[in-house]
């Protein structure tokens, strides 16, 4: 066996090296073990076990009244599905139906009495532990709602265009449109309408990272604006490039040492960031709150973006992690919202809301943790993958 870390030797040409160098390989042969296989990866497999309300670390000290405005605004949404109509991926919510009569109850809770709260989901809903196959843990993050400087027109500072939905977008997401470089190069400029401009092409990358901001126009006003579509390249996190050329260590991914390097670095910074191929387009968002992937506004500190592959949107879940400061995180959350990184049946990102704090908080957060999905007791079908049989 050869050893690649050395340069190799000139073969023999004669039978006696010949015969010489066969038995040193055969004798070598029999005292080695045979190479180990790579593991292959277990696959994402979303299992479902139910627990009592007793497992769920926190259950009796969190104020789950404060999760009701967000459940209420996706009632709203599960409540306007046809009966029949499965929630979730293979039905993991039951059906539309199912829904009727914990959203029904909700009207009658009364707001501020945390008691009634958590009789209100005792009552209705039964918990179920969530677990990626024989995994039950995984990764939570953060993210926030940017809020930039920006202008109608393009002029002065603000050179940096914000796209709108280009019209010859592919209505299939996995067939790629023009790539970032592309688009930064000037691609969509003569044929796609700025929303809008800004001043600083960092805080735009991290805007369409985030899905959603607020614009601070220069001439007073304020905009929402949110996810209206993406170029179908798949998304690069800035961390693993920035890792990958050196620029930071394994220890800095936070997203503040990222945009602290990155702006810090302005001849390089572009190059870099365009190894992240996707690109978002954005909408004005009526209202004051961001719109998730649900279609409702986020509760600052109870959305939660989950892969919709995995876990229904609009369903509450209990969280169990640590927030960036090693607090325990215990609480009642709502899946809400989606993101390209958030992947797999044991995956969360946190919405902290909006400003320095939200920015402080989100961009450091990167803890292992748990859920636990609430569905409602009474369910026409049985849910994905349900471990443990009938309940």
């Amino acid at each position: 066996m050869t050893d690649q870390s050395r340069p190799l030797r000139p073969l023999r040409t004669t039978r006696q090296g010949l015969v010489a160098g066969l038995l040193l390989l055969v004798l070598a042969a029999c005292g080695q073990e045979p190479p180990l296989a790579p593991a292959t990866p277990e696959p994402d497999r979303l299992v479902l076990t139910p627990v009592a309300w007793s497992e769920l670390p926190g259950w009796r000290t969190d104020r789950q009244d404060q999760a009701l405005s967000p459940l209420r605004r996706s009632c709203q949404r599960l409540t306007d599905l046809p009966p029949g109509q499965p929630v979730g991926a293979d039905g993991t919510g039951g059906l539309a139906a199912d829904w009727l009569g914990p959203c029904g109850a909700l009207r009658s809770v009364p707001e501020g009495d945390a008691a009634a709260v958590r009789r209100y989901f005792e009552t209705w809903f039964q918990p179920f532990r969530v677990a990626n196959g024989t995994r039950g843990t995984g990764l939570f993050t953060g993210y926030f709602e940017s809020e930039l400087a920006a202008s109608r027109t393009r002029h002065g500072p603000y050179q940096i265009p914000l796209y709108t939905r280009p019209k010859d977008l592919p209505r299939d997401p996995a067939q790629p449109y023009a790539s970032r470089a592309e688009i930064e190069a000037g691609a969509l400029a003569a044929t796609v309408p700025a929303l809008a401009y800004v001043t600083d092409a960092v805080d735009a990358h991290i805007l369409q990272i985030q899905g959603s901001g607020r614009l601070r126009l220069d001439d007073g006003g304020l905009i929402q604006i949110g996810f209206d579509g993406s170029n179908g390249r798949p998304y690069v996190a800035l961390g693993q490039i920035l890792l990958r050329h050196g620029k930071i260590g394994a220890g800095d991914t936070t997203m503040q040492t990222i945009r602290a390097w990155l702006k810090d670095h302005p001849a390089e910074a572009p190059a870099l960031m365009a190894e992240n191929p996707r690109y978002v387009f954005f909408r004005i968002i009526p209202g004051e709150a961001p719109i998730g992937s649900a279609g409702v506004p986020l509760t600052a500190g109870r959305s939660l973006a989950v892969d919709p592959h995995f876990i229904p949107l609009g369903v509450p879940l209990w969280l169990s992690s640590v927030d960036p400061d090693g607090i325990p995180l215990e609480r009642l959350v709502i899946a809400q919202d989606t993101g390209a990184a958030i992947k797999g049946p044991v995956r969360g990102d946190l919405f902290w809301g909006a400003g320095d704090a939200a920015f402080d908080k989100a961009g450091r957060m990167k803890s292992q943790g748990r859920y636990f999905l609430l569905l409602p007791r009474t369910q026409s079908r049985p849910v994905a993958l349900l471990d443990g049989g009938p309940w």
